[in-house]
């Protein structure tokens, strides 16, 4: 699986992630969002001294669904929520958001806008120290329990043959560095929240690491680091992230959903499905699953608020 690749592998360059958006107002908010990623990303991982370095290979992994069970920025809302740092129905209003999200895609430019708003109404005006604290203890209660293991095996394997391994997701940078610093892992490329003085500013550095602005990021970390894309590996659950799969020489559909199994299916893509019979088990925000679920989802992240409040 390491250093797997179709027959002719990716173009040197890699694809175009934007595809027929290229040039577009909407493929450059992705490409300035990955390039803001990149630049953002640590480079320092766990140093195996028996293990020599392979420097010019490395794989890319999502988090929600992929890493993690369910939405990491939910989780992380939820912990929020008990702190008492917004109310149940803000809760509630960040979750629609969030399957709207998940459920649809991209969407349109006011969905994405409203999205984005949703996902930084909760930290403008604090200090970034204050979330990172926050986060690790919200990791320790809420996430530790939710990564795949089978999963987290895969990364290993990288880490072991000497590769380095980040975290590539829409989720805020500084909890996917936690993520990834508790997982073991190099680092991680997430959404750049504008900060001043230490301060959130409610603003973004380019838009969300979301679908063709992740393989923006790969791409340009690539080039930062000197990494061979035809030698790197992309996981994922999501059809959304085709373009990151795309861009390199071994792509690997993780809990999959329909749309990219039958992507991986078609274009001789390996296969890796840790939920228990095949069945489709979301927690926290479900991206495939019902009003039901969605309202169970609620109700949970609300009783939980009560519980602590």
């Amino acid at each position: 699986m390491l250093n797997g690749s179709s027959a002719d592998g990716p173009d040197p360059d890699g694809p175009d992630p934007d595809g027929a958006d290229a040039g577009t107002a909407g493929g450059s908010a992705a490409r300035d969002a990955g390039a803001a990623a990149a630049a953002a990303a640590e480079t320092a991982g766990p140093v195996l001294p028996s293990v020599p370095p392979d420097l010019t290979a490395a794989a890319f992994f999502d988090v929600d669904n992929t890493m993690m069970m369910g939405a990491s920025i939910f989780h992380f809302a939820r912990g929020l929520a008990a702190r008492k740092f917004f109310s149940g129905a803000d809760l509630r209003g960040f979750v629609w958001q969030q399957v709207k999200f998940r459920l649809g895609g991209e969407g349109t430019p006011e969905d994405i806008r409203a999205h984005r708003e949703a996902a930084l109404s909760f930290v403008a005006g604090r200090e970034v120290s204050e979330l990172v604290e926050l986060g690790e203890e919200i990791y320790d209660e809420l996430m530790a329990d939710r990564i795949w293991e089978g999963t987290r095996a895969l990364a290993q394997m990288h880490l072991d043959a000497g590769q380095r391994v980040w975290l590539v997701t829409a989720t805020p940078l500084e909890l996917a560095a936690i993520i990834a610093r508790r997982l073991g892992l190099t680092g991680a490329l997430g959404t750049v929240a504008e900060h001043h003085d230490g301060v959130y500013t409610g603003r973004l550095v380019g838009e969300l690491l979301h679908g063709p602005a992740k393989a923006h990021a790969v791409r340009a970390l690539a080039a930062r680091e000197g990494l061979d894309l035809r030698r790197c590996s992309a996981y994922s659950d999501s059809i959304n992230d085709a373009p990151m799969l795309s861009v390199v020489g071994t792509a690997v559909a993780v809990n999959p959903d329909a749309d990219l199994r039958g992507l991986a299916r078609k274009n001789g893509w390996e296969i890796r499905d840790f939920r228990s019979g095949r069945k489709v088990a979301r927690i926290g925000v479900p991206s495939v699953l019902g009003a039901g679920a969605v309202a169970g989802a609620v109700a949970a992240g609300a009783a939980y608020s009560r519980r602590r409040m």
